[in-house]
């Protein structure tokens, strides 16, 4: 879908305090790591992750999301009475019920006439979250907007360590390698109306592609993530590829005239190859990979957030976002800085 009147009034995120290096969870892993003959920097080799970060103990993720929310409600300019609509798209969640979005909603003292809800796809939630509400914003519905998500990895990565250490062979590591790359960060994105964000970016809007025959490859709870790496790479790849063909079509997309990619980041390996499949640059991806690990559907707005603050995004420049879910769901936007 395309837009002609939504803005992006501000990007925010909040890194979560604590660096957990990779040596330092393969210390913990040691025990799993003698039993099978590995030697330490197993991690780092292979996914190109050097470190991740965790919150606090008893962190919830509405309280990060909402320490997104109130950075990004501070930048737009725009009062919080105007936002008709507030978007959680977070993996992690306090509670089943109620959602997260409710109690972020409360933290962020917005309005009774503001809807709120939790919206879940995976890694692909914000940018699900970004076209849904850019869609309200589009036809009347409200003027503004914040989408917010907050992730934390600490309790899968050490149930994940202390089930392999237990009883794990090398099919478990393969399995559940992907967990102990997973990151916490915090994000969020407030949208509205082009006319109450005179110095916002335009929100071009995007396109998604679905291949929901491979869903099986990657199935995770609270607790533990089962992944099948190297074909959810393969069918992510290419289905990477048909939404970019997608993309040509519908937001007039080549390699060149986008500026900057922002992706969801998973690996060295997942980054690099997406590149080359595109036909991107490298030099066009800002990767936060090596020092934050796999953060989510938070993980693009993070990028977003984080190359703009360096100076990467310039006015004018088409900046491309892009992420590929479990499910598989693979999703496009762009917007023009």
């Amino acid at each position: 879908m395309l837009f002609s009147s939504v803005s992006v009034a501000s990007v925010a995120y909040v890194d979560a305090p604590h660096r957990v290096s990779s040596r330092e969870l393969e210390d913990r892993l040691s025990p799993l790591l003698k039993r099978l003959g590995l030697a330490p920097g197993i991690i780092a080799s292979l996914s190109g992750v050097q470190a991740r970060r965790f919150w606090d103990e008893g962190v919830q993720p509405s309280d990060v999301a909402a320490r997104a929310g109130e950075k990004a409600i501070a930048a737009s300019g725009i009062d919080r009475a105007r936002i008709g609509v507030l978007v959680n798209t977070s993996v992690c969640r306090d509670f089943v019920e109620p959602s997260t979005a409710s109690i972020v909603h409360r933290h962020l003292a917005l309005s009774p006439r503001c809807r709120n809800f939790d919206l879940a796809n995976a890694c692909l939630g914000f940018l699900d979250g970004m076209e849904l509400v850019a869609a309200m914003i589009e036809r009347g519905a409200i003027d503004a907007a914040l989408v917010v998500d907050g992730e934390g990895s600490r309790f899968a990565v050490e149930k994940t360590i202390d089930r392999l250490n237990a009883s794990g062979d090398a099919r478990a590591l393969g399995e559940e390698f992907a967990t102990l790359t997973l990151g916490s960060g915090a994000a969020a994105m407030v949208l509205c109306r082009r006319d109450l964000a005179p110095a916002g970016h335009t929100f071009r809007g995007g396109v998604s592609l679905a291949a929901t025959d491979w869903n099986h490859l990657c199935r995770g709870h609270a607790d533990r993530m089962i992944t099948d790496a190297q074909k959810l790479l393969t069918q992510g790849l290419d289905l990477a590829s048909k939404t970019f063909d997608l993309a040509r079509t519908e937001l007039g997309w080549t390699p060149d005239v986008l500026d900057e990619v922002v992706i969801h980041q998973v690996s060295r390996q997942h980054t690099e190859k997406l590149a080359a499949q595109l036909g991107v640059a490298p030099a066009k991806i800002h990767a936060i990979f090596p020092e934050h690990g796999n953060v989510g559907p938070a993980s693009v707005p993070i990028v977003l957030a984080k190359a703009a603050e360096i100076g990467r995004l310039r006015s004018g420049m088409r900046v491309a976002l892009m992420g590929i879910g479990s499910g598989l769901n693979c999703a496009m936007a762009e917007i023009v800085w």
